[in-house]
């Protein structure tokens, strides 16, 4: 393994984990040197090290790379200025010029279930990346991402699909991810085999 990286892996791994107002499931893991604020990760989901997920909610089998910026706060586009120093609650200067009214909720920015984003993606607060999605790495995506699509580029755009559009919908009807753990097990040797897995899969437990 080159050296560089066990390297790199390793000072990462020095620093902390910074969760606020936030909910982990018990199979889930944030790696070290990220802030995960207001924020939801499902079962089976991680997030690499060095993110920055604001205000978001992730779903179950999600893979996330190292250096991932999802979410994050607003600024009023139709004002004189964008600068936090005429409005009051965000505290990223510590002098005021005005105290005027600004709503700062940050968009809720939706990541389904298992997507896989590649290390160094922006996600643009507000958008929502379907189910079974894939990030290329370093995009820069500013819009909302269709089921089972493979999206690459600033602006991120459309370069492909994992399936077919008929194996997308049945793999979309299957909800697996749903499924009980002890069922996913026992189907787990078919998790190689797209159509294997659909010949036996179940809508709710029933033959599709």
């Amino acid at each position: 393994m080159n050296f560089k990286y066990v390297w790199y892996k390793a000072m990462t791994k020095i620093k902390g984990v910074a969760i606020t107002d936030s909910k982990v499931a018990k199979d889930a893991k944030i790696e070290a040197n990220s802030v995960f604020v207001s924020s939801n990760i499902g079962r089976f989901s991680y997030c690499g090290y060095g993110c920055y997920i604001v205000n978001t909610e992730i779903g179950a089998f999600c893979s996330i790379s190292d250096n991932v910026s999802i979410g994050g706060g607003t600024h009023p586009l139709n004002w004189v200025s964008t600068s936090p120093a005429f409005y009051h609650g965000k505290d990223s200067i510590s002098k005021r010029l005005a105290n005027l009214e600004y709503n700062m909720k940050d968009p809720h920015t939706i990541i389904e279930n298992d997507v896989w984003i590649g290390k160094g993606v922006y996600i643009k607060p507000g958008v929502t990346i379907s189910n079974g999605a894939v990030i290329g790495m370093g995009s820069v995506v500013t819009k909302d991402v269709n089921a089972y699509a493979i999206v690459a580029g600033n602006p991120a755009r459309e370069i492909g699909k994992r399936f077919d559009d008929s194996t997308i919908e049945k793999m979309l009807q299957t909800e697996w991810w749903m499924w009980d753990e002890n069922i996913l097990k026992k189907k787990s040797h078919l998790f190689d085999n797209v159509n294997g897995f659909l010949n036996e899969a179940v809508l709710k437990h029933q033959k599709l």
